[in-house]
């Protein structure tokens, strides 16, 4: 009785420390409070890449391509880009493409879903370095598709990206002003904050009832020994299918989410770097275990901007030879790498699953 009162108050207790962290960091400046919103859509990609990788133990180095969908998805359906290449969408739509929030989350979930399963068909038969080689180049061929599709006809803008893509609006606030509520402004940048929160505790939700379902304890088997969860009758191809549509479905509406909260999205924002970093925030934080991946994304996804601060000194005592960027990223490489080797399962591992054979004394 009591571990659930104090289970209880441990959840009431970060419950409210999340309500009130932008108004805990506004007096520090906006930037804190955008640090955090990228945080949250990191523990989204996170997640979703904990699917594939966590559960069913497929490397997906290219997971960064349904983040990339995603984003483009909206903006070309919020921007006027589209409507200044096409005369027929410009008469058809005289005041522009402004499609609701949630419509474009459920469309873009599900080319990202369709994307997932067309990388994961020609790979079922694949493992270990040849299924990361493979979804490696996936990921950069959607990169350079995005990069050089302005031409015969300009769709993506290029190099250049897709700019003025329309703020979120909810229930008639525009989350790109402030809302003054009388008492109290809330900052655009908490506005999407508070957004972010909800989804992030959709997926948490979702993942943790993904997890304890019948279709999580099957990709969890084919993880562990597929040879023998084939032999017991699952559906691998299916299950390895269902893994990269799901997985990729949470990184196209991660993409919505973030090109909402920039307004502008180019190639160059969906780097193999990007990807990397996403698996590590799932490795370093403990493979199929949602709480470690949550903190290994807010570790890897915050850590840079906390690094900018040491950065600075350093360049100093180095006279200017290592600029601030190599350096942080030098740091975080130290850092992971020490972390690997004193915590080889992760930061926070997934307890053992089954009891010991072996009778105590």
């Amino acid at each position: 009785m009591n571990s659930k009162r104090n289970k209880f108050i441990v959840f009431l207790a970060c419950g409210i420390l999340l309500m009130v962290l932008p108004f805990l960091l506004q007096p520090f400046g906006n930037s804190w409070v955008r640090i955090i919103d990228m945080v949250l859509l990191y523990i989204m990609l996170a997640l979703g890449l904990n699917i594939v990788v966590g559960y069913a133990g497929l490397l997906d180095l290219g997971y960064v391509a349904f983040f990339a969908v995603g984003a483009y998805v909206f903006g070309l359906l919020a921007s006027p880009h589209l409507l200044s290449q096409f005369a027929n969408l410009a008469s058809a739509f005289p005041d522009g493409v402004h499609y609701n929030i949630w419509v474009v989350l459920a469309i873009a979930a599900f080319i990202a879903g369709v994307a997932g399963m067309l990388l994961g068909a020609p790979t079922l038969k694949l493992r270990g370095d040849y299924l990361a080689i493979v979804t490696l180049g996936f990921g950069e061929i959607v990169r350079i598709f995005l990069l050089n599709l302005d031409r015969p006809i300009n769709i993506t803008n290029g190099p250049k990206g897709l700019m003025r893509i329309d703020d979120v609006s909810l229930f008639g606030v525009d989350f790109g002003r402030p809302l003054d509520l009388g008492f109290v402004t809330i900052e655009s940048v908490s506005l999407y904050y508070y957004l972010f929160l909800l989804m992030v505790i959709m997926t948490i939700f979702i993942c943790y009832r993904i997890e304890n379902s019948r279709i999580g304890r099957a990709w969890m088997a084919i993880r562990e020994d597929e040879i023998a969860a084939k032999a017991m009758g699952l559906n691998t191809r299916n299950l390895k299918l269902m893994a990269f549509g799901m997985g990729a479905s949470f990184g196209g509406i991660s993409g919505v989410l973030f090109a909402a909260f920039q307004g502008f999205v180019s190639p160059e924002s969906f780097s193999l770097m990007e990807s990397i970093m996403i698996v590590a925030m799932v490795v370093l934080g403990g493979l199929g275990h949602i709480p470690g991946v949550i903190l290994g994304a807010i570790l890897l996804a915050g850590l840079p901007e906390v690094l900018r601060h040491a950065a600075g000194p350093l360049t100093q005592l180095t006279d200017g030879r290592l600029a601030p960027e190599i350096l942080r990223q030098l740091l975080i490489a130290l850092a992971m790498i020490v972390i690997m080797i004193l915590r080889p399962k992760g930061l926070w591992p997934a307890p053992e699953h089954g009891k010991s054979l072996v009778k105590k004394d």
